[in-house]
C-alpha cells in the first residue's frame, strides 16, 4: 500500500495535479482457505479502491501454493522443524510436523516416475560428471552425486539421471558403469560422443556401454587439473597458454600451439607438460 500511494502511514500523501488525493482506507477483513485450513486475513484499502493486492488477489477466497513453498523450503536444506517455524514467524501459523513430512513425502512418487521414465534411442552428446554436496541422513556427510546430461537430436538439453553414492566414498568407473547401463536399459540404444573427466576406467565403462560411442575428454577438468603444477602467480598466464592450444581450428595449428607452450613451459612445471602429452590423443 505505501508503494501504491507514494507516502507512509500517516504521513502528508502529495497531492496530484488534479488536487485529488489517494489516502488509505482501513481493512476489510475475509477468510481464506487455504492448503493448512481457513486463515482469517485483514485487506488494507485505499479511498479511491485503486489497490490491487498481489498475493491474496480481490475476491480470491482460496489461497493455493503452500505445498511448493514447503517443498521449495525443504529443498533449500531446512528440516520440518526448521519449516514449522518459519511458518509460524512469518504467516503466525501453527501446523505439525508430520504435515510438513507429508506436503514433501508427496513428491517422491513423482521423482522416482522422472528418474525411471524412458529416455531417447539416441543422444548426439552425452556429458557425465560427478559432485560433491552435503547429504543429512542422521548426520551431514559429503556424498558424491552422479550426474548424467544428454543433448537431444534437437539441440536441447536434458537431465537423464541423478543419483547418489554412498557416504565417504568416491567417484569411481565401476558406479559409472551400472549408471550406464540403466541408460541403456531406459531406451538410449547410443552415443555419439560422450565428454567425462579422466578419471581412470571411465572411457572403458563407456565404450563397454555403447562400443561406438567417441570418448572425449573435459578439456575444463584437464585445465584445471594442470594449474596443481602450477604456481598460482603464473595461473593466468598459463590458462591463456592452453587456450590457444585446445581453441586451434586444426590439429596441425594445436600441435604448433603446444609445441610453442611447452618450449616456454617444460623447464619449470614438466609434470604439468608431460599431463597434457599422455592426454594428447
Amino acid at each position: 500500500m505505501t508503494e501504491h500511494l507514494g507516502h507512509e502511514h500517516g504521513a502528508t500523501p502529495t497531492r496530484g495535479a488534479d488536487t485529488k488525493t489517494n489516502v488509505r482506507n482501513g481493512y476489510s477483513a475475509k477468510t481464506v482457505r487455504t492448503e493448512i485450513g481457513d486463515v482469517r486475513i485483514q485487506v488494507p484499502r485505499d479511498r479511491a479502491g485503486s489497490f490491487e493486492p498481489i498475493m491474496v488477489p480481490k475476491h480470491a477466497r482460496h489461497l493455493s501454493g503452500f505445498d511448493q513453498a514447503v517443498i521449495s523450503l525443504y529443498a533449500k536444506g531446512m528440516t520440518t522443524g526448521d519449516i514449522v517455524n518459519h511458518l509460524q514467524d512469518v504467516y503466525g501459523t501453527s501446523v505439525s510436523k508430520d504435515l510438513v513430512s507429508r506436503v514433501t513425502d508427496a513428491v517422491l512418487e513423482q521423482m522416482q516416475t522422472w528418474a525411471s521414465r524412458p529416455l531417447d534411442a539416441v543422444y548426439p552428446v552425452l556429458l557425465i560428471d560427478c559432485i560433491y554436496v552435503k547429504i543429512r541422513e542422521g548426520q551431514v556427510s559429503n556424498r558424491p552425486i552422479y550426474v548424467a546430461m544428454g543433448i537431444t537430436v534437437d539441440g536441447e538439453r536434458d537431465v537423464l539421471g541423478l543419483w547418489a553414492g554412498p557416504p565417504g566414498g568416491g567417484e569411481g568407473a565401476r558406479q559409472w558403469l551400472a549408471m550406464l547401463t540403466e541408460l541403456k536399459n531406459r531406451g538410449v540404444q547410443d552415443v555419439l560422443i560422450a565428454c567425462c573427466d579422466g578419471l581412470k576406467g571411465l572411457p572403458e565403462a563407456i565404450t563397454a556401454t555403447w562400443p561406438h560411442a567417441t570418448v572425449q575428454s573435459c578439456v575444463v577438468h584437464l585445465v584445471r587439473n594442470s594449474l596443481r603444477y602450477v604456481a598460482k602467480s603464473d595461473w593466468g598466464k598459463v590458462t591463456a597458454g592452453l587456450k590457444k592450444v585446445y581453441t586451434a581450428t586444426t590439429l596441425p595449428a594445436a600441435e604448433t600451439e603446444f609445441a610453442t607452450f611447452a618450449t616456454t613451459w617444460r623447464s619449470k612445471y614438466p609434470a604439468m607438460i608431460a599431463r597434457w602429452e599422455r592426454s594428447w590423443p
